[in-house]
């Protein structure tokens, strides 16, 4: 830490780091702290103009962490210790150097404007929203699970006339709500220029108005957020239990949406099942449109990985590896898209091929974390249903062709899905022996190569049963 002048406040800044790395470890899970957060350290502090840095061991961490945390990491700060103005994500000058692949992933060369450099010593309005150009409807795949959150937000962005307001979007973490709350400020401006804009956090809300309570200005803050063309307000679970920052939030909602401007808000749960949010918040918020974006199936998984895979030239990445991606993350479409970046940093710096063991070595703990155990029990289940068979068959001696091809499709599935032995496998078909297990196998193997209508059932039963 910078020298000179600094010793007085090295104690609170090292004390304020501490409260914001707990509170970090808290908000954003274990696994993302530890995978992204745990490696901070504090840089250096120019306390005449209130800059902090933050510093990562590399560029790729300090290029993702900017992305992703920038605005909370500044909100954290300047809320925990005002002499901080301003937090900037940087590397270790003695770190790895970013490869051209993640320089081009993270500031495309359409947009130069957007990369911290250059942003840096742009002029700008302070309080113009700083969409993220990666953020857009474009680049937005869009499937089963959030195909009502997307049609929604792209009508009330580029349509003159809204026929729902507020538009609230809810899901859990990771499934793109931010994505599309950028891709409504992108189009909106797109079909309004001139518009006023105005986005950000529910806490960002909370803090903004507490600051303007206690510098008097509560005036000012009424009015650059009410005389707003749009308003996007995202993560407002944040306010439960704020009463004074509720009664705020009531009635922005209600001059925005009196006003005939529009309004959306992000939640990571519904309306009905936030707690500690004041009931005629809620039922405001269930006025307009409620749409949900539920966690991605294995389509939309697998087409989010090839559209991804777009942005990142020059990165091979089989079809087996695609899918395996697929398959194997499934918590949020956030940790798949940070799986790839991560693939795409070691092969990039290891000079290895991509293949199936290269991924299960890179992304051993997110795999581990994504396992869902699936049971005999439950492929049984399944495999019975869909061929329309009692699942007592599955045990039986029957050898009939309408039972006996649904039992070995069980026990291919058991040997594919599962880490269950042969023999363990066998005594749960009805005591029958490994080698038959075996035969199930080589048999289903075969016939999926030479049937296309057995291979389809079999990989719907697979997303059925890891979904």
């Amino acid at each position: 830490m910078r020298q000179g002048g600094i010793e007085q406040v090295a104690g609170p800044l090292e004390a304020a780091w501490e409260t914001i790395r707990a509170n970090l470890k808290r908000d954003c899970g274990a696994r993302t702290f530890d995978g992204w957060l745990k490696p901070a350290t504090l840089g250096d502090f120019d306390a005449e103009q209130g800059i902090l840095d933050i510093v990562m061991p590399s560029q790729f961490m300090a290029d993702w962490v900017r992305s992703h945390f920038g605005d909370r990491l500044q909100l954290a700060w300047t809320s925990a210790l005002p002499i901080v103005s301003e937090v900037r994500v940087v590397a270790d000058a003695t770190g790895p150097k970013p490869s051209p692949l993640l320089i081009l992933e993270d500031t495309p060369s359409e947009e130069p404007a957007s990369s911290p450099s250059a942003s840096a010593g742009a002029k700008r309005d302070p309080s113009a929203p700083k969409f993220d150009p990666r953020y857009t409807f474009d680049s937005f795949v869009i499937g089963k699970a959030n195909e009502v959150a997307a049609t929604a937000a792209k009508t009330l962005a580029g349509s003159d006339r809204v026929g729902f307001n507020p538009l609230f979007i809810h899901g859990g973490t990771g499934r793109g709500k931010t994505h599309l709350l950028h891709a409504i400020g992108h189009s909106f401006l797109d079909a309004h220029p001139g518009a006023k804009v105005v986005s950000m956090s529910a806490e960002k809300f909370m803090v903004e108005f507490v600051r303007a309570l206690r510098e008097n200005d509560t005036i000012g803050f009424k009015q650059r957020l009410r005389n707003a063309d749009l308003l996007l307000i995202d993560d407002v679970q944040f306010i439960a239990g704020k009463d004074s920052t509720q009664e705020e939030f009531f009635h922005t909602m209600n001059e925005i949406i009196n006003a005939g401007r529009r309004l959306v808000i992000t939640s990571d749960r519904a309306p009905q099942d936030l707690d500690g949010i004041a009931p005629r918040i809620l039922s405001r918020l269930s006025w307009g449109l409620v749409a949900d974006i539920n966690p991605a199936d294995y389509e939309l998984r697998l087409n989010i990985v090839r559209t991804k895979l777009d942005a990142l030239p020059g990165v091979e990445m089989p079809p087996a590896v695609i899918e395996f991606l697929a398959r194997r993350i499934t918590n949020s479409i956030r940790e798949l898209e940070g799986a790839l970046n991560r693939i795409a940093a070691y092969a990039m710096m290891t000079g290895r091929d991509i293949d199936v063991a290269f991924v299960e070595e890179v992304l051993a703990n997110v795999l581990r974390a994504n396992q869902r155990r699936i049971s005999i029990d439950e492929i049984q289940t399944q495999v019975a249903e869909h061929f329309r068979i009692r699942k007592a068959e599955m045990t039986s001696a029957r050898r009939a062709r309408d039972v006996a091809r649904p039992r070995q499709v069980a026990m291919y599935l058991s040997k594919q899905l599962t880490p269950k032995s042969l023999p363990d496998i066998g005594r749960r078909f009805g005591g029958r022996d490994h080698t038959t297990v075996i035969h199930a196998v080589k048999q289903i193997e075969r016939l999926r190569a030479a049937d296309a209508e057995l291979d389809a059932d079999i990989r719907l039963l697979q997303r059925q049963l890891e979904g």
